[in-house]
């Protein structure tokens, strides 16, 4: 695909959180403008924005949580408008956090997920015999990777997430506030508004999410699929230049600038000492207070159709789908790993020659074999040891 761009003035939205990074170094690092692109990067109140700005042409294309242009293909939110993705833009970031008058009542030796998951499942045992209102857990929107990842550890505790407590939805600025206020007892939300919650006394961080899946997709660059077919190659023009920008801000030299520029944006309205401690422990994805944040390494960038699956079944495992939906037909329908290969062929960028790969299968680093060599890729394992195998994958493997 050849020739300008159809479309040079974009209006892009993002959600206060350091994983919006990428957009900003985007458009302050000249990434845009080197593909001839002049972008307005706009800051969304809520997820729920996001969807409906995509949706009316407000916005030409947004940070989304990873399920979210699946769920809006489904048509289950409400909206019914097919999204498609050709680029993740980051992996892990998220944590759950409780307050901190729960935090005392749990009693943990250590802030790790099996033995916080335990603690909890006492408390609500105890809660119950003492008819104790349910306590309240808050996640960014019902199709987000924190909805499904809560539950998973919650269900992975024994806890039942529909019985033995309350969730709601909460966009992720007002966490804090929400928390500070008592009207919720835990939050699963990312970077930096954990670590925000500690700094203003109010809650603390019980698990990572790296720790329920190492190295799990977070977030994508999401466009309707009407604007991808009119726009091809402004869209595979912003693709590119995000793809620059993932690549920038993944080096470890690059992570107290990339601090800086989000800072200086003024998009997140946090101690600025959160910010750079999300952004400036780069590989920490096995200690706590690292939120793990990934950007470009381990193919991060890659919209991995077997991941696009997963989330499909767990809308499925949670009532929100039924049986009848073929994961794998609407997973490769959304997400779209052939235009994220023409962009990275074009940057000399080495990606997967398959759409699909086993997921939760590999603890530690593995590798994948690539025209140009060996593709270190980082552990995916699950925290119960699960394995998912992507069955029926629609995959067209192709080259970079």
């Amino acid at each position: 695909m050849s020739g300008k761009p159809e479309k040079t003035r974009l209006q892009l939205g993002i959600i206060p959180l350091v994983d919006a990074a990428p957009l900003i170094v985007a458009r302050d690092k000249g990434y845009f403008a080197a593909h001839g692109l002049d972008v307005d990067v706009r800051v969304e109140a809520s997820w729920a924005s996001i969807r409906d700005k995509l949706v009316a042409g407000v916005l030409d294309g947004a940070q989304m949580l990873a399920p979210m242009p699946l769920a809006a293909t489904l048509g289950i939110d409400g909206i019914g408008v097919p999204m498609v993705t050709a680029l993740a833009l980051s992996l892990n970031g998220n944590s759950i956090a409780v307050s901190e008058s729960l935090y005392r009542e749990l009693h943990l030796e250590r802030r790790e997920p099996v033995g916080a998951g335990r603690a909890l499942k006492a408390l609500l045992a105890r809660d119950r015999a003492v008819g104790r209102r349910p306590r309240v857990f808050a996640h960014v929107f019902p199709y987000s990777t924190h909805h499904y990842l809560l539950r998973y550890w919650l269900a992975a505790s024994g806890i039942d997430p529909d019985r033995d407590l309350r969730l709601e939805v909460i966009p992720p600025p007002l966490m804090v506030q929400h928390m500070g206020d008592g009207r919720i007892d835990g939050f699963c939300v990312g970077a930096p508004w954990g670590a925000a919650a500690e700094a203003a006394g109010v809650g603390y961080r019980i698990v990572n999410t790296y720790q329920i899946w190492n190295n799990g997709p977070e977030k994508v660059f999401g466009v309707t699929r009407a604007w991808a077919q009119k726009h091809p190659r402004t869209h595979r023009a912003v693709v590119s230049a995000l793809l620059d920008a993932c690549r920038w801000l993944d080096a470890p030299e690059h992570r107290a600038e990339g601090a800086q520029l989000l800072i200086d944006s003024g998009t997140v309205n946090a101690p600025p000492a959160t910010i750079r401690t999300a952004l400036e422990v780069p590989w920490a994805g096995d200690s706590f207070f690292g939120t793990g944040l990934v950007f470009h390494r381990h193919a991060a960038n890659f919209p991995w159709v077997s991941q696009a699956m997963w989330f499909i079944e767990q809308m499925r495992r949670w009532g929100q789908i039924g049986d009848g939906i073929d994961a794998a037909e609407v997973a490769a329908q959304v997400y779209q790993p052939q235009l994220y290969r023409e962009a990275a062929a074009a940057l000399d960028v080495p990606c997967p020659l398959a759409d699909c790969k086993t997921e939760g299968g590999h603890a530690g680093v593995w590798g994948l074999h690539t025209p140009e060599g060996l593709l270190t890729m980082g552990a995916d394992a699950f925290l119960d040891g699960a394995v998912y195998s992507a069955d029926g994958c629609r995959s067209e493997a192709g080259a970079c």
